[in-house]
């Protein structure tokens, strides 16, 4: 995982050193806090030579302004005040941490002309500044640098605000969800000859250094629970399958826990099914879905978290060895459903089958949510800015919409419906796990419903969100690690 730098809170003052931060509201307008940075007044200037207005996340630099010790004074733009929210914040910060480049020290002085910059707000930036640190470069023999805005390893930040403790608190949980979105992105970018189902496990269990319980299933154990569906699917790879449940107990005994579900591909050749050879590498990106849930189990424990929740992952390698499954085949899952293979490509839903069957059976928790990267037409539909909501439940549905809205991980409500799921019967048995490409995400969200029982349900695609989605002021890396704020965020808001 990339290096941390330091944050720590401070009441104003004029820094001393390195790289000073102030923000600016669209228009230019400055706080009288970083009008005390700039005593010079040489922003101004800057603000009419480059065209700067404020507009959100967009910046301008002093260096070495006269008159100070400073090595930059930097502008950061907040936007219209009346429209900051979450989101705004944290790209706030992700554009801070950019402006710092590599200097070893940063004071960014949160205060804004026409709006007051909370408690929250401060914690927010320092959020969107951690997020921003993130790189995947352990493989990497030799540095190259190429005057990107990579932080110092040596970096130190300071939040200035009208109350710094105030802010550390609330930088608890905000520090929290930024490190189990930096795990997510680990897990996702790392490669799948490194990260095999038993090493994926193997992550997970070191969740409980944050005081998680954790279990892995073997291959045998799952034999015994009767699920064939995610077997079907291990069965091609000489890397055994592993189902690990993750246990985070911070609310009430008698609460019913809520339920995070993960798809685990570690890498997908499409099994007999093969894909092309073209892209076939982002296939490591495939357990995009289990890395949240990771994440977002890891940032509950982490900010200690008071709710029961579960995660469940399913890791499983997709494979064409002379022992995968055939299209054709017919399964049985531990439903007691069975399951006409069609298409070995379409393998995402039937490891989602039995961990979803398994999760309600054993927990009967309040809701269960599973994120899978799990159809490329869902990458048709909405491109890569929102991921594809399908719920059971309207409740479920709005709140994670509400969610998805304030931290900028959005969704998008997609139809659910009896003619979608009459197209994946089969004559040949209870179902087939792919009806072709018409309504693609739609029938495989009609095919895990079918496992759901009766109980509240969100299925979000993840395809277009958690891997490759495009680079922003909090994100350069492949690996998103989207939805590991916007579970935490609905956790928070509607289950704490």
């Amino acid at each position: 995982m990339t290096d941390r730098p330091s944050v720590s809170f401070a009441k104003f003052a004029m820094p001393e050193k390195g790289t000073a931060i102030v923000l600016a509201s669209q228009g230019g307008g400055l706080g009288d806090n970083a009008k005390a940075c700039d005593p010079e007044g040489v922003l101004a200037r800057a603000f009419e030579v480059s065209g700067f207005s404020g507009k959100l996340a967009k910046s301008v630099e002093v260096l070495a302004p006269s008159g100070s010790q400073l090595d930059r004074l930097t502008a950061i733009g907040a936007g219209k005040t009346d429209e900051l929210g979450e989101e705004s914040w944290v790209k706030i910060g992700g554009a801070a941490l950019a402006a710092a480049k590599s200097a070893d020290a940063v004071s960014v002085v949160a205060d804004l002309d026409g709006a007051e910059v909370s408690a929250e707000d401060a914690a927010n930036i320092a959020l969107g500044m951690l997020l921003r640190t993130y790189s995947f470069d352990k493989y990497k023999t030799k540095s190259r640098d190429n005057g990107n805005d990579k932080p110092s390893k040596k970096l130190k930040i300071t939040i200035q605000c009208a109350d710094p403790s105030a802010a550390k608190k609330a930088f608890v949980r905000a520090e929290a969800v930024a490190n189990g979105v930096l795990v997510a992105r680990d897990l996702v970018n790392e490669p799948a000859n490194v990260l095999g189902p038993v090493e994926f496990a193997a992550k997970a269990k070191e969740l409980e250094k944050l005081g998680a319980k954790v279990e892995i299933l073997t291959e045998k154990e799952m034999k015994k629970l009767g699920m064939g569906s995610l077997l079907g699917v291990a069965q091609g790879s000489v890397r055994p399958p592993r189902l690990a449940v993750i246990e985070w107990n911070g609310g009430k005994s008698k609460d019913k826990p809520v339920a995070f579900i993960g798809k685990g591909v570690v890498f997908d050749t499409g099994g007999i099914s093969i894909k092309p050879a073209g892209g076939m590498e982002e296939m490591k990106g495939d357990m995009g879905g289990a890395a949240a849930v990771v994440g977002v189990m890891h940032a509950l424990a982490a900010r200690k978290a008071k709710v029961n929740a579960i995660g469940m992952i399913g890791l499983v390698e997709n494979m064409p060895d002379g022992n995968a499954q055939r299209p054709g085949d017919i399964v049985t899952s531990m439903s007691g459903q069975t399951i006409e293979v069609i298409n070995t490509d379409a393998e995402g839903r039937l490891v989602l089958a039995d961990v979803l069957w398994y999760c309600n059976d054993r927990y009967k928790p309040q809701f269960m949510i599973d994120l899978a990267t799990l159809t490329g037409a869902i990458m048709v539909a909405l491109g890569h800015h929102r991921a594809g909501l399908f719920s059971n439940d309207d409740t479920l549905a709005e709140r994670l919409s509400a969610a998805g809205e304030t931290t900028g991980e959005k969704v998008w409500r997609m139809p659910l419906g009896e003619e979608y799921d009459k197209l994946i019967d089969s004559k040949n048995a209870d179902m087939k796990n792919s009806s072709g490409r018409m309504a693609g995400s739609i029938t495989a969200a009609q095919f895990l419903q079918r496992f759901v029982k009766d109980g509240a349900w969100a299925h979000l695609d993840i395809a277009g969100t958690a891997m490759g989605a495009p680079l922003s002021e909090i994100n350069r890396s492949w690996g998103s690690g989207y939805g590991v704020r916007l579970l935490d965020r609905l956790v928070a808001d509607s289950y704490e």
